[in-house]
């Protein structure tokens, strides 16, 4: 009797959870509901709201049905349909439209071809190779293979385009040996985590190409505007790197000899190509950078495949599968934030907001300050394509009128995000890279510490000398003025 009283009552592991937590649900829960009834009293004419307050109403909205958890593709759709259905006299039929309209442009086409180009040489033993010509020429240093894992990032990145997978395929494969030889896990883990982030900033990057779809900006000169703020911030990684290994006493490798070094660079040179391919088919004109992802993901497929032959072709179906399912995922955030775009069109968002930050006479370089804020508070919540989609429309116009260059703009806006694909609470990098090293996120996010600073004095570099990012795009003829 007693178990069955134990059974139907919940027994002793039956735990009420404290009032905090209720209450903070009640809330979570509530305030899009308040929200969503003052949106149909409006639409009813029991409440009427000015369009100020229209749009904050449109942005709380949105926050609120986030921080319930739910994914920001569906917290884009419902708030875009209550907006478009109480509060606005547009034909109901516009909805459907624009969800089709928005992913015909053809510069889309990049963002599916890029994550399969980017799968293909995860699985493909491309990875493993970039680390062995890295160590090659700079193993020898203090804290050799912890610089080599930078180096090794940063020509992956070159022809990767995702942050993330270039956490997956480095560190991967350069955590364990960092380990055996010497160096503790946390310090490994914590430079592949920022390193990874130059998957976003070098070349071919799939937030550079939402940003141009949402801005209409070559993406051609955004691709080649990154290489040199890359460049740079490895060497800032690496600068760090070794100061920290010189001061904590950590192993160097034997110096390779200039034959080891051929060879190295030789089996790696397959993979490295696709960096001539990108840049050089975009720069004579023989494709156009859309057309490069496709060719990117051939390319990488056929080296995965028959050159290298680390990829079997049993494992195709799988990488294909995931590729879809990625490029399936942020093709329906696209098509939400397209929708979500033009509701803040139609109520004039962007230019009022251009026009209340001119009023305030911050200039470009007080505007830049204020939009890093945002963009770094943004990436507390929110992942990096979904902050693009959402912000670019609505700072992009007042970026116009103060002269600053679309590009400059595109690569400071891609700079932030690779902060914040580093900390919590909702850093992929960092979550990837505590995967693979086994190791807590708070442990992790205290051992990414000095190369997060150095992230931070890296964006303040980027914001404030646009040189850095136009000089390259403006030599090749892709700015205006070149």
């Amino acid at each position: 009797m007693s178990n069955a009283a134990t059974a139907i009552t919940g027994g002793p592991s039956y735990r009420k959870p404290p009032s905090n937590q209720i209450f903070g649900a009640v809330v979570l829960i509530g305030v899009p509901i308040m929200l969503f009834c003052l949106c149909l009293g409006a639409k009813f004419g029991l409440v009427t709201i000015p369009s100020g307050p229209r749009a904050i109403l449109l942005f709380t909205l949105l926050v609120s049905l986030m921080l319930t958890g739910m994914p920001i593709s569906i917290s884009l759709g419902l708030t875009v349909l209550t907006f478009f259905f109480t509060m606005t006299a547009e034909d109901p039929q516009v909805v459907a439209l624009k969800l089709f309209t928005g992913i015909e442009k053809w510069e889309i086409m990049a963002i599916p071809f890029f994550i399969l180009a980017g799968n293909f040489l995860t699985h493909g033993g491309v990875a493993r190779l970039m680390i062995d010509f890295a160590a090659s020429m700079v193993g020898h240093l203090t804290g050799g293979l912890a610089l080599a894992g930078i180096v090794a990032c940063a020509m992956f990145a070159l022809v990767c385009g995702s942050s993330v997978a270039t956490v997956v395929a480095i560190g991967g494969v350069i955590l364990p040996e960092m380990v055996r030889r010497g160096y503790p896990m946390h310090f490994g883990a914590g430079i592949i985590t920022v390193a990874g982030s130059l998957g976003i900033l070098m070349l071919p990057s799939i937030p550079k190409v939402i940003y141009a779809i949402s801005t209409n900006t070559s993406i051609g000169a955004l691709f080649v505007a990154g290489l040199l703020p890359g460049i740079l911030l490895s060497a800032m990684l690496c600068g760090v790197t070794w100061y920290l290994a010189k001061k904590r006493g950590y192993p160097s490798m034997p110096r390779a000899t200039w034959v080891e070094r051929w060879v190295a660079f030789r089996k790696s040179f397959w993979g490295l190509m696709l960096v001539v391919i990108i840049v050089g088919g975009i720069y004579s004109g023989l494709f156009t950078a859309t057309e490069a992802a496709a060719v990117s993901a051939v390319y990488a497929g056929f080296v995965s495949l028959f050159v290298y032959k680390a990829l079997k072709f049993k494992d195709v179906p799988r990488v294909l599968l995931a590729s879809a399912n990625m490029s399936a995922m942020l093709l329906y955030i696209i098509t939400n934030a397209v929708v979500f775009s033009f509701i803040l069109a139609n109520e004039n968002i962007p230019h009022a907001i251009a026009d209340w930050i001119m009023d305030m006479n911050l200039g470009w370089i007080g505007f830049l300050f204020v939009v890093n804020i945002l963009l770094l508070l943004a990436g507390n919540f929110m992942e990096p394509s979904s902050i693009i989609l959402i912000m670019a429309p609505i700072l992009f116009p007042a970026s116009q009128r103060l002269n600053i260059d679309p590009v400059h703009f595109g690569i400071m806006i891609d700079a932030n995000m690779e902060v914040g694909l580093c900390h919590p609470p909702v850093g992929l990098n960092l979550y990837v890279a505590a995967g693979i090293a086994r190791m807590g996120i708070t442990d992790l996010t205290k051992a990414v510490m000095p190369w997060l600073i150095t992230l931070l004095i890296f964006l303040v570099i980027i914001t404030y000398v646009p040189e850095i990012t136009l000089w390259l795009p403006r030599k090749l003829g892709m700015l205006y003025g070149g």
